[in-house]
């Protein structure tokens, strides 16, 4: 047989209270519900006055329990937008970060474009073009600025042929391969180029530095003022360079020199047009078949 249950609280006097506190909670619960009961059956208006002040002690209860219920219910929804959030935000990231490569591409096939075009615009003004190349290299460190042109001989490039770019003069065609050149660009310390004032004409000689810029001096005039912006372009004085290609602007306001900065930097030049040389001389070949028809004339 099971053993018979001991509802004696023992001596504990906390387990001894607590017992008697649950029979008078049940006790004064079952009086309540006498006292609802036989209110609800002889006075149906004095219960639903108790049923109303109930109510209204218990909704704002309710209220607020059903308000820690939906907090605590949101949380898992919360907890998923918060990682939805963050997914979201990194596949933004990774799609601004192409968005803005693509930007970029496109920016820089403008530029090229742009520089492109010019080329183009220039070949077909120019009827003495021999070639169009790309310049491969060009020396950056040494007093001696040369660049590489890649094309030679096998395209027709001779020495002493002007090169120019889209933006203007980059100098002249110094040495021969096959398929290869090298250009003496216009900054080079033994680069004289003749040019003329596009404001007034004023003639003048664009010298090389070595360190990127240029020495505009006055060729016939003395102190001769330069301003700042003037911009100086091929004259066809000597007979290489054609007369009209943009070859240096000045920087700072000076007399009888000045420093001036030239618009075609082989920095930042990719293609390049080599001419034909502007007035070229007669080989002496020439000059044999002139002279027996002269004499035959005669």
């Amino acid at each position: 047989m099971a053993p018979p249950r001991n509802r004696r609280p023992g001596f504990s006097r906390r387990a001894q209270y607590g017992l008697f506190l649950g029979y008078v909670i049940a006790a004064f619960g079952a009086v309540i519900a006498v006292v609802l009961l036989l209110l609800s059956t002889f006075n149906p208006g004095a219960f639903s006055t108790v049923r109303g002040a109930a109510r209204e002690v218990t909704t704002p209860l309710s209220s607020g329990m059903d308000s820690v219920r939906g907090w605590f219910g949101s949380i898992p929804g919360a907890i998923g937008e918060h990682f939805g959030t963050v997914s979201e935000n990194r596949k933004l990231k990774k799609q601004l970060v192409q968005a803005r490569h693509v930007v970029q591409q496109a920016r820089t096939l403008g530029r090229e474009n742009r520089r492109l075009r010019a080329l183009l615009k220039l070949r077909d003004r120019d009827t003495g073009t021999v070639a169009v190349a790309r310049l491969v290299s060009s020396s950056a460190s040494s007093t001696r600025r040369y660049a590489i042109l890649n094309a030679g001989s096998r395209q027709g490039v001779r020495p002493s042929q002007p090169v120019s770019g889209p933006n203007g003069l980059i100098g002249r065609v110094l040495e021969t391969g096959f398929n290869t050149a090298r250009i003496l660009l216009i900054i080079d310390p033994e680069s004289i180029v003749p040019v003329q004032r596009t404001r007034d004409g004023l003639p003048a000689i664009v010298v090389g530095r070595g360190d990127g810029l240029v020495e505009v001096r006055s060729a016939s005039v003395a102190n001769a003022p330069f301003l700042s912006g003037d911009t100086f372009v091929t004259s066809g004085t000597g007979g290489i360079y054609p007369p009209n290609i943009p070859v240096a602007r000045v920087i700072r306001n000076s007399t009888d020199s000045s420093l001036g900065r030239v618009f075609a930097s082989p920095d930042t030049v990719d293609f390049a047009l080599v001419q034909q040389v502007f007035m070229p001389k007669l080989s002496p070949s020439a000059n044999d078949r002139e002279a027996p028809r002269a004499e035959g004339d005669e």
